[in-house]
């Protein structure tokens, strides 16, 4: 049987015996807009590899504060990192934020693998390490760094996952992902609409000028990427050729 491509850059790190593995008698499952795959708390078995989807990683709402957005999932990664540690409860729920297709691989499979094989263990590992980086990036991000840069940020997050200019996003998942209330959003997103870098209309968005969107973010943006660059490029460069 001809072995379907991953297209999940995580995935396709790994040597092809061991894709075959993971993904044998597997389907992409098709993940839809706004589904929850995980809920905080819950018992969880799977873990999805997303190939044209995105998923957004929110933390639980309080009395005082709504759900924060502290991590995105595209085809660069997984979601259900914490099953990497043997640990099967939820710390965070995980909304599809973009729809499409992802692989759903089972955790004890996945565990199999990392067991027997070295460099496969290696390999989240160093997924495990981004991640961790990662969200204290985001943390730092939110408190220091003004709405509308960290807006633009996110528009290029999503635009890196969803591989595409263009876009549908809610202005209620904007406010978990930016922390603020609605109004915020609103005054964030004209101001990037009237420096001519984004349209905005009821939750779809387009990027008009990446470049100068890229120069609007603030500098978590880019960090972001050379850690995942710097890390997981790295892996790639350990397998045996």
């Amino acid at each position: 049987m001809t072995m379907p491509q991953p297209t999940n850059q995580l995935l396709d790190v790994l040597p092809p015996t061991i894709r075959r593995k993971l993904l044998i008698r597997q389907e992409p499952v098709r993940l839809e807009m706004s589904t929850a795959l995980v809920e905080l708390g819950e018992n969880t078995r799977h873990l999805y590899f997303p190939i044209d989807s995105v998923v957004s990683l929110l933390t639980a709402p309080s009395a005082e504060n709504a759900a924060l957005e502290v991590g995105l999932v595209g085809n660069e990664g997984m979601v259900g990192v914490w099953l990497l540690l043997g640990v099967d409860v939820a710390p965070l729920r995980a909304v599809v934020q973009g729809s499409g297709l992802a692989w759903r691989v089972e955790a004890k499979t996945l565990r199999r693998e990392m067991a027997a094989n070295t460099n496969v263990r290696d390999t989240f590992n160093r997924y495990l390490y981004v991640r961790l980086v990662q969200l204290a990036q985001t943390a730092a991000c939110t408190r220091f760094h003004v709405v509308e840069s960290r807006l633009a940020r996110s528009l290029l997050m999503t635009r890196d996952r969803a591989h595409s200019r263009e876009f549908h996003v809610t202005q209620q998942l904007l406010a978990h992902v930016l922390g603020v209330r609605r109004a915020g959003v609103t005054r964030a997103a004209t101001s990037l609409r009237r420096r001519k870098l984004i349209r905005y209309s009821r939750g779809d968005v387009e990027i008009t000028n990446e470049r100068g969107l890229e120069r609007a973010a603030c500098g978590c943006y880019a960090a972001d990427r050379e850690t995942y660059a710097g890390v997981i490029g790295r892996g790639r460069r350990s397998w045996p050729t």
